[in-house]
């Protein structure tokens, strides 16, 4: 399906890998087939349906010289000590050229057959020798990873400012090489270096996803969002100025290659959009607005605020559920003039008013409820109430709270 997909031209979007394998992206060893078999029918993935992908900086793999200067090249940030002495440490260990590599890696999956076949064996002599190539598959393994542990470096350098510190990264990324050395079949014939990249890549790109943030964001946001980030910074240099919604979702794999082109000549001409395409593009923008939404990072209320930090964000956040100051003294001043309109009715009238409602506790009560206070029918409340209110009705009195009124 996926290569009928591919046409006359040979050419395959993301988006059209994606939608065909939606998971791809968090199987390296799936990635890694599938590049190789595209590689071999000569199909090209592209961006956008135009241009074969050109990979980010974080994507291409790290090349030996790079890998061999890693101790040498670090941030003056993250070189504290404890990176430093990690870095002298496993600068002691050689580097492997591919027939090391292929060598290690047989003698890794020898000691796998060696020990499915002790199972079986009731040789002592034959014990003996599979166990020799247990150890030595063991040997092989050690020496296969720590072998590449400056390629983990190499690799974790680039996500450095995702949330995590680098220690952490480097040890996510081990993880991942750990991974790479398991799962390695030497007779596919990828160089190792290739095949590891994409497992520690996996790696630190899932500890950031579940770690570096407050609120989690599943892996396949993050790497949009970085994506998104990278086309927002391009056309910032290109543009001069911050691009639109309209703008990043049109150099994303947001829409489909037709409308793409469609739009890019219809802006390139100055005609309208037809009212279909337009409401696609809008609902692309729509899109990366909330994109850009979800990769907002919540921020702490102790944040401090200030040169001298004598402050925090939470002293300049509203407290809706506070009144402010100007209704605040409004209430304050309604507050005395009824006290002061009250004060000219009779106690008996004063506090049937304030118990019907709720002047004193804000609580309302009916009749009955007033009557029984009082061990007088409700009628009588009743009575008592409404000469009050006429009394409060009158003009000198009423002229008091009329400016409180709606």
């Amino acid at each position: 399906m996926l290569i009928r997909k591919a046409g006359p031209h040979k050419r395959l979007s993301l988006e059209q890998i994606r939608t065909v394998f939606p998971e791809i992206e968090e199987d390296p060893d799936q990635i890694a087939d599938l590049r190789r078999l595209l590689a071999e029918m000569r199909i090209k993935v592209v961006a956008n349906g135009a241009h074969p992908i050109r990979e980010p900086e974080e994507d291409i793999e790290p090349t030996e010289e790079v890998v061999a200067k890693t101790t040498l090249e670090l941030p003056g940030e993250v070189a504290s000590d404890p990176v430093r002495m990690y870095l002298r440490e496993i600068g002691r260990v050689p580097l492997l050229n591919s027939d090391d590599e292929s060598r290690l890696a047989a003698a890794m999956h020898q000691g796998e057959v060696a020990q499915q076949a002790l199972q079986r064996t009731t040789s002592p002599k034959t014990q003996q020798r599979r166990k020799t190539e247990i150890a030595a598959a063991e040997v092989a393994r050690t020496r296969l990873a720590e072998a590449n542990l400056r390629l983990v470096v190499s690799v974790a350098k680039r996500y450095i400012g995702r949330g995590m510190s680098f220690l952490d990264l480097i040890q996510e990324g081990n993880i991942g090489l750990l991974r790479a050395v398991e799962r390695y079949d030497y007779s596919k014939g990828f160089k190792f270096s290739t095949y590891a990249t994409w497992w520690i890549r996996q790696a630190i790109t899932r500890a950031i996803a579940d770690q570096a943030r407050t609120i989690r964001i599943p892996v396949h946001m993050v790497e949009t969002i970085n994506r998104l980030i990278r086309v927002s910074r391009r056309l910032t240099q290109e543009l001069g100025r911050e691009p639109t919604s309209e703008e990043i979702a049109l150099e994303m794999d947001i829409l489909p290659v037709e409308d793409r082109r469609a739009i890019l000549e219809a802006q390139a001409e100055g005609e309208t959009l037809e009212p279909g395409l337009d409401r696609r593009l809008k609902r692309a923008a729509l899109k990366v607005r909330r994109i850009l939404k979800v990769a907002q990072e919540p921020m702490s209320l102790e944040t401090p605020i200030g040169t001298e930090e004598n402050s925090s964000l939470g002293d300049f956040i509203e407290d809706e559920s506070v009144p402010g100051p100007v209704d605040q003294a409004s209430r304050q001043l309604l507050k005395e003039q009824m006290q002061d309109v009250l004060d000219g009715l009779s106690a008996r009238e004063r506090e049937v008013l304030e118990l019907r409602f709720g002047l004193r506790d804000g609580q309302t009560r009916t009749l009955e409820e007033v009557g029984q206070a009082f061990g007088v029918t409700r009628e009588r409340i009743r009575q008592i109430e409404a000469k009050a209110l006429r009394k409060l009705r009158h003009p000198i009195r009423s002229r008091k709270l009329k400016d409180y009124l709606g």
